[in-house]
């Protein structure tokens, strides 16, 4: 079967059909899709440099500003909790983009939307440079959420559009995200130049000329197009709006609630009640609607929990590299053009775990694909829990290189399954597992940042009250420490008691920072044991799999 016709072929009726009088009319059956024709070497390199370009505008516009916020606090006047809702208001309404993209690339085309969208998305990036204000960069970044919306999915079907159809669930799935994947090491990796150039006009103006660029590749370069039929109806009036609503606060929400912390804004927790009660409606609609946005009961089957658990527990695992090791290094102070050879190891890594997983990956070995990825990060997560305040990148090398191949290795073959499943039950599935897929990368990314940042944070309080418990200067060793951290400041204080002042203050920034490091190391740990824990469900999975198998085939025999 075509996979790329597959996926775009016309939505069906999920609902029963009734039985037809006798003198019923018979529709006619559905042409079978074109045959593949293969297209020369030169245009199918055209076309997979375009996914790439296509995916790296996707992830730069939002790694871009997430990379560099700190350099953002300045220019926009903001405070450094501030700053972070560019990020919050660019989920926020990401999600929701995703799935209006997806009805209105049935009944308008996909190219159409996106090209209006990169016009929006452009336009807006090269306004903001004429503006520092902190509220007009939140109403920037929301309106980058929708208006990036395609270009993942675009990304992926310019893959698709120069392979056979042997090869769209390996190489296809495979290289067709590897443009996404590969822009958090790689927006790092360029921002120290950027700012260098232009100050923070020089992120926004290359957000506006990736646009650019990718709208030209969308008009040079043409796609195979599904049919227009008309999908959207009077229900999605109330539908979408729950979707933004419910998605957007809960998206604000795992943003923002370890910042201000959980239980002391009270906003959060108003936020919380009207996200969850707009969920709460949106899946009583969904349930009694025919043609409903997802299918929520094929979704809560045994096999799609399945992959969506893999894809939670993929993004997890990978907030090891962004909010374990480079946050680890940025607390102990150093930045994005420090970590430069690191990122770079990561960025190789990466670009050869997915070349190496779309050659070998096949219908039948992704339990073992899986197996494989997720021993490489329990060593490498193993491997960062012993960090000291003189840990530096040198030593995340190796560890960090492990855990960029395994997550290149652990997320095709959860998306080969997925899209399998969703095929084999029809066109109306496909929405429901972008639904899966999307979700789990976005909202799966921002709650596991949000449970790992939680538990970091709480961990430091520990381990910060139990050393405060030992710091007395009743005990001679910290005595000495206080003394020789004053002596520092005996040419500009020459009062002992001063000197000894700035002393204590010292020893309780260096007691800090070793608490912080103390977190940092049972974040690790809990890396490591997630992982352990994972191959532990893998193993239970893949038993249950087979027994089950074996039953069908004894059933039919």
């Amino acid at each position: 079967m075509n996979t790329a016709v597959a996926l775009d072929r016309e939505p069906e009726d999920p609902s029963p059909v009734p039985a037809q009088p006798p003198l019923a009319v018979v529709p006619a059956p559905v042409a079978p899709p074109p045959a593949f024709v293969p297209i020369p070497p030169a245009r199918a390199a055209v076309y997979a440099s375009a996914s790439i370009l296509l995916g790296l505008t996707q992830g730069l516009g939002l790694n871009l500003v997430a990379a560099n916020l700190t350099g953002l606090q300045g220019p926009l006047h903001a405070t450094q909790i501030e700053v972070n809702w560019l990020t919050a208001a660019y989920m926020a309404t990401n999600i929701t983009g995703t799935l209006f993209l997806y009805k209105v690339r049935t009944q308008f085309g996909l190219r159409r939307f996106a090209e209006i969208g990169l016009i929006i998305y452009a336009l807006v990036t090269i306004a903001h440079l004429f503006s520092n204000d902190l509220r007009s960069a939140i109403a920037v970044r929301a309106v980058m959420g929708i208006a990036a919306a395609p270009l993942s999915t675009l990304a992926f079907y310019y893959m698709l559009e120069w392979l056979p159809p042997a090869r769209k669930l390996t190489i296809g799935i495979a290289l067709g995200v590897l443009g996404g994947q590969i822009a958090a090491p790689l927006a790092r990796m360029i921002s120290p130049d950027l700012l260098q150039i232009g100050d923070w006009h020089g992120l926004y103006l290359l957000e506006a000329g990736l646009a650019m660029m990718s709208l030209a590749v969308i008009f040079i370069l043409p796609i195979t197009h599904p049919p227009r039929i008309k999908i959207f109806d009077r229900e999605d009036l109330i539908s979408f709006p729950l979707i933004a609503v419910g998605f957007g606060s809960i998206a604000i929400i795992l943003s923002l609630g370890r910042l201000y912390w959980w239980l002391d804004a009270p906003w959060i927790g108003w936020l919380g009640v009207t996200g969850i009660a707009a969920i709460t409606l949106l899946v009583m609609i969904e349930l009694h609607r025919v043609h409903p946005i997802v299918n929520l009961r094929w979704m809560f089957t045994y096999d799609m929990l399945t992959i969506t658990g893999s894809l939670l527990l993929f993004r997890f695992l990978l907030s090891e590299q962004t909010l374990g090791a480079v946050g680890f290094f940025n607390m102990l102070g150093l930045q994005n053009d420090q970590l430069v050879p690191l990122l770079g190891i990561i960025l190789a890594a990466t670009i050869v775990g997915y070349v190496v997983t779309a050659l070998v990956m096949t219908k039948e070995n992704g339990p073992t694909l899986h197996l494989i990825a997720l021993l490489m990060i329990a060593a490498g997560a193993w491997m960062d829990s012993h960090v000291t305040n003189l840990t530096r990148p040198e030593q995340f090398y190796l560890s960090q290189a492990m855990i960029a191949f395994a997550g290149a290795l652990f997320l095709p073959p959860a998306l080969m399954a997925g899209f399998m499943r969703a095929i084999a039950g029809g066109p109306v599935f496909i929405l429901s597992f972008l639904v899966v897929f999307l979700g789990t990368q976005s909202m799966g990314g921002i709650l596991a940042t949000a449970i790992l940042g939680t538990f970091q944070t709480i961990r430091e309080k520990f381990h910060s009250s139990v050393l405060a418990d030992h710091l007395t200067l009743l005990d001679p060793l910290v005595a000495q420490r206080v003394r020789s951290y004053g002596a520092a400041y005996s040419k500009t204080l020459p009062d002992p008691a001063l000197q000894n002042a700035e002393g204590v203050v010292l020893l309780g920034r260096a007691a800090t920072q070793e608490a912080n490091i103390l977190a940092y190391q049972d974040l690790f740990l809990l890396i490591f044991y997630t992982a352990l824990a994972g191959i532990f469900l893998l193993a239970l999975h893949t038993t249950y799999s087979r027994a089950r198998a074996r039953r069908l085939i004894a059933a039919q025999a």
